[in-house]
């Protein structure tokens, strides 16, 4: 029996760890919205003060240039997160079925052995008290 109690809390362990993973990558998602977000915000302001939207132009504002490769950096990063979260929340839908599975196979081990004592106990209970004595 201590094997499986040992099982189900490696599952639960693996089970709770692919669920920080995924609210993890969800928090860096949600991060780096908030960053492209701001970042686009700004890259229109500096464009309404130098009255330049054309990145091309000969006179677009370096800020803006730069805050733009940061944006794209930014957004390509939140791609691959979201890659990466649909691969987490597999996982982690994964390791929850196989928490599951073991516990219930602890409880249906535990039962049985709950079975195997009350069936002795009864047993036991009908035996004339002469051969319990002996």
């Amino acid at each position: 029996m201590k094997s499986r109690d040992t099982l189900v809390r490696l599952k639960r362990f693996q089970a709770e760890e692919k669920r920080r993973r995924v609210i993890q990558l969800n928090a860096m998602i949600g991060e780096f919205t908030r960053m492209a977000n701001e970042l686009e915000r700004e890259i229109g302001q500096e464009e309404r003060r130098a009255n330049i939207d054309d990145p091309n132009h000969f006179a677009y504002p370096t800020y803006a240039r730069a805050a733009r490769t940061r944006r794209d950096n930014i957004v390509a990063s939140i791609t691959e997160l979201r890659g990466q979260l649909e691969e987490a929340e597999a996982q982690f839908k994964e390791a929850s079925e196989d928490f599951a599975k073991a516990q219930n196979q602890e409880a249906r081990d535990r039962g049985a052995e709950r079975m195997v004592d009350v069936v002795a106990e009864r047993r036991h209970a009908e035996m004339p008290e002469v051969l319990r004595r002996a």
